[in-house]
């Protein structure tokens, strides 16, 4: 998407990619023991949430340092969340192959949220 055509966070293809993997993690935890709502259910849903929410709060501030401390903030939540799907595969209560789709997933998105952040630096070097 070119950026004439961005007149919203919404059109940010790593914004799109972020909401898709939250959506993901939400569904994923719904089959985890009831006993973890307050434990990784709560804190995977957190850190999911977080990614795309700073991307678009980062978008809203209309100002390119701001929107590269808020996606740097995005790949902290990011890297979080990895670590509780490790977690929560280690422990048993994520299956390995839902775990290895995820982590590909946020894998994916971290490569965006870099080349994002890199592309914003050059283009504020010029």
């Amino acid at each position: 998407m070119s950026e004439s055509t961005i007149s919203s966070y919404r059109d940010l293809r790593v914004w799109q990619d972020a909401m898709a993997v939250a959506e993901a993690c939400y569904r994923l935890t719904q089959a985890f023991p009831r006993d973890e709502l307050f434990g990784l259910t709560s804190q995977i849903r957190r850190a999911a949430g977080s990614v795309p929410a700073n991307i678009a709060e980062g978008h809203g501030r209309d100002n390119t340092g701001s929107f590269v401390q808020y996606l740097r903030i995005s790949q902290g939540s990011l890297k979080e969340l990895e670590t509780h799907l490790i977690l929560a595969e280690r422990v048993g209560i994520l299956p390995l192959a839902t775990s290895q789709t995820t982590l590909a997933q946020c894998d994916s998105l971290g490569k965006m949220l870099r080349a994002l952040i890199r592309s914003l630096q050059d283009k504020a070097a010029r």
